[in-house]
């Protein structure tokens, strides 16, 4: 607009002189392009208007246009555009600043990107499929009958899901079994990744509620401002009027004080100002329903309910603050994009995921690779430190033991009943479910169960039904008072065990272990240097054959296990054992041929040992002894002795009465030379006598005609007898000696040592 208002004089006075009126409306029309005024509704059209006669006349009148608009329209009429523009700018910054303050609009982009991903993976698309069924769509159909023709068609999916805030949609899926199940490793790799995404979007995301806040905070602002724009327009609207009124003191210029003046645009900011309330109205009430509904339920917390109900997927877990926040903003547009999200937050469905992952990696052709035999001579299969346990493992038949080690989460399923083969299995820090066909096979089927774990909760709880178990291996550490346990009290069940392991910090028999002390047959508990006390619960081990109490800080040979005249063998390592005159009790046990002593701090024999006759092998090694009793040669049954790494210097020549021996061992000793007997024993296939202080080794060696192992390595021999040819069973593999020390034999010697 060129002029904003048009002013004319205004007759006050009906005697006043206006015959000059119109001389200056002519000078008016005759200088500016104005239209020409209209005369007012208040002068009489006869009564003639004069004023003072000037040469100004157009600067006249745009200074008395200028100065009526600035005092004599009203402010309302004059900013109504740009209070327009002021409100509509500040909308626009309520509703846009959480998309550009880097706090917010960060965790708003990330979502929808995630969320985009989740809803266009094939995995998601997968996993409803195997949860959804033709029972379940029936019965979305009959509840919601309602039009499709909104509905979205994603593919083989389950019937949609709301959240707790919306009633469910129904929308019917075609599944196509033929690409439901095809999922390649490429886009298995994606959707692993998928779930990493969403698991730390997530645990950022809950920690807190910005989104939430700003939301509310700008809805709550947008409420005030809209009512502040009702309020004042409505009370000022009525004051943009066509004519104003104005007092402009020139009359000294002009001859005139009194104008009549014409707003212009008066008319149309009228007609806008309108239309502007009821916009406003409008969207008023849109944020007046935004604030009811950020306020009508918590929109901090979301519920999966629906989808927990719809699909079958259980674990999925409710979710809280933005995150909830963004869910709930979601399904404002269509809840399947919350339902699709939903398969990335559920444990079963990642495990579902990791499952085929780890099939496609671990093939049946892959698993046979590592297949070998374990120490109890079956074909064995060791996996270690794999997210799960592959489908494809129960494919490979010919399997006789099974290994698992820090395998988290382990799900035995029915199939396993395809290793017709399999007694033995390994569960090395693993945390184990069994389907209950599984349970049936393994309870008939297992022999040999070993369990390694950290904490007692690592116990199956299914182990205790294998009724067909004979031995049972437990690693890991127990609380001391484990006979109150009420999970081991149940080994009474496993009727068939006859050898129990247990590897721990045992302060005593667990009565567990009593309560199937009828049928077995070898115990060994190995402890971590826990006194073991109470051994009086052997005594009703009657059919007990084997006994290792290692590492339990024995002083003494417990009593108790002279009571055991089932036992044959017996073993004592790495306990504080000093003293062992209590030995001669073991005369009562006469079926006892093994005896191990090895790793304590006994200073000598006894004479009592002479009693043992049955004695078979006998292991002193790693003792503090110096000196050896005649009599111990009296065990004449003798036919593995060893006296490795004790203080002995003596070797008794009574050693020749062990025509039995076939292996002897006083390594790490002091012996500076040994008796001629000792090759008198002719059955000695194995001769440890390295690390001594042996300067000579008797020609009389050659007598050792079985003699296949021969250690002489850290002694003073300066030459080895020839004589060492004779004994044809001796390869320059079993003989361990310095290299120079064996360019001493003669070369057809070396070359018969040397050959195959």
């Amino acid at each position: 607009m060129q002029d904003k208002i048009i002013c004319l004089p205004k007759r006050v006075q009906p005697s006043q002189d206006h015959s000059s009126v119109s001389n200056v409306s002519q000078a008016v029309a005759s200088t500016t392009p104005l239209p020409p005024p209209k005369p007012s509704p208040t002068s009489p059209a006869t009564v003639e208007m004069k004023g003072l006669k000037t040469d100004l006349d157009l600067q006249q009148y745009s200074f008395i246009n200028q100065m009526c608009y600035e005092r004599a329209l009203h402010w309302y009429a004059k900013y109504f555009p740009y209070l327009v523009l002021i409100h509509t700018l500040v909308f626009m910054l309520c509703s846009n600043f959480w998309f550009k303050f880097p706090g917010s609009s960060s965790k708003i982009e990330h979502f929808i990107s995630i969320l985009g991903k989740c809803f266009d993976s094939p995995w998601t698309t997968r996993a409803l499929s195997e949860v959804s069924g033709e029972d379940s769509e029936e019965k979305d159909n009959r509840k919601n009958n309602m039009s499709r023709s909104n509905t979205i068609q994603s593919g083989p999916e389950g019937s949609l899901v709301n959240s707790q805030s919306l009633k469910s949609i129904p929308e019917k899926f075609v599944v196509d079994k033929s690409t439901a199940g095809a999922l390649d490793k490429k886009e298995g790799e994606q959707a692993k990744a998928l779930f990493e995404k969403v698991k730390k979007f997530r645990l950022h995301v809950e920690e807190g509620d910005i989104l939430y806040a700003m939301y509310v905070r700008q809805t709550v602002l947008k409420v005030i401002k809209f009512l502040i724009i009702i309020a004042y327009n409505s009370a000022l609207v009525s004051k943009v009027q066509f004519t104003v009124d104005c007092n402009v003191d020139i009359q000294d210029m002009t001859g005139y004080k009194n104008f009549s003046c014409n707003h212009t645009m008066a008319h149309l900011f009228s007609k806008l100002s309108f239309c502007y309330l009821c916009f406003v109205s409008i969207y008023g009430l849109t944020c007046l329903y935004t604030l009811y509904w950020l306020f009508y339920r918590s929109l901090r917390e979301y519920s999966f309910e629906y989808v927990r109900q719809e699909t079958g997927i259980d674990d999925i877990p409710d979710v809280k603050n933005d995150f909830a926040f963004m869910l709930h903003m979601i399904d404002q547009y269509d809840p399947l994009y919350s339902k699709r999200f939903a398969v990335f937050l559920s444990e079963v469905s990642e495990n579902k995921l990791k499952q085929l992952n780890l099939n496609n990696e671990w093939t049946p052709d892959k698993l046979r690779q590592k297949l070998q035999m374990n120490a109890h001579n079956r074909l064995e299969l060791p996996l270690i430190m794999l997210s799960g346990l592959p489908d494809t493992v129960f494919e490979i038949t010919e399997l006789q033991s099974l290994k698992l080690e820090i395998i988290k989460n382990v799900m035995i399923p029915a199939t396993i009943a395809q290793l017709d083969n399999l007694q033995e299995l390994s569960l090395h820090q693993c945390s184990v479910k069994i389907h209950s066909a599984a349970l049936s096979f393994l309870k008939e089927n297992l022999k040999v169960l070993s369990v390694k774990f950290d904490d007692m909760r690592e116990l199956p709880p299914w182990m205790y039904g294998l009724r067909n178990l004979e031995e049972l291996y437990l690693v890991g550490s127990l609380s001391h008072d484990i006979s109150k346990n009420v999970t081991l009290e149940s080994l009474r069940d496993l009727k068939s065990l006859k050898i129990l392991s247990i590897k721990s910090n045992v302060s005593k028999i667990p009565q567990a272990v009593v309560d199937v002390a009828s049928h077995l047959q070898k115990m060994c508990i190995h402890n971590d240097g826990s006194k073991l006390v109470m051994l009086n619960n052997l005594k009703k081990m009657t059919n007990l054959t084997e006994l290792e109490l290692v590492h339990c800080d024995l002083e003494r040979i417990p009593h108790a296990v002279f009571s055991l005249l089932s036992l044959q063998e017996l073993d004592l390592k790495e306990n504080n054992l000093k003293s062992i005159e209590e030995i001669v009790s073991f005369q009562h046990l006469r079926k006892l041929t093994v005896l191990k002593l090895w790793h304590n701090s006994i200073t000598y024999i006894p004479e009592h040992i002479k009693k043992l006759t049955s004695l078979e092998r006998l292991a002193f090694s790693h003792n503090k002894i110096e000196v050896l009793p005649s009599h111990l040669f009296l065990c004449n049954k003798i036919r593995y002795l060893d006296l490795s790494y004790n203080d002995i210097r003596f070797i008794p020549p009574e050693i020749g009465v062990l025509q039995s021996l076939q292996y002897f061992s006083i390594t790490c000793n002091k012996v500076e030379s040994l008796p001629d007997e000792l090759y008198f024993c002719k059955k000695l296939k194995t001769l440890k006598i390295g690390k001594n202080s042996l300067s000579v080794l008797s020609p009389k060696i050659g007598n050792l005609l079985f003699l296949s192992y021969l250690d002489v390595k850290g002694n003073h021999f300066e030459i080895l007898p020839p004589e060492l040819g004779d004994c044809r069973a001796l390869k320059r593999a079993g003989l361990v000696v310095e290299d120079a020390l064996f360019e001493t034999l003669p070369s057809d010697v070396r070359e018969q040592m040397k050959a195959e």
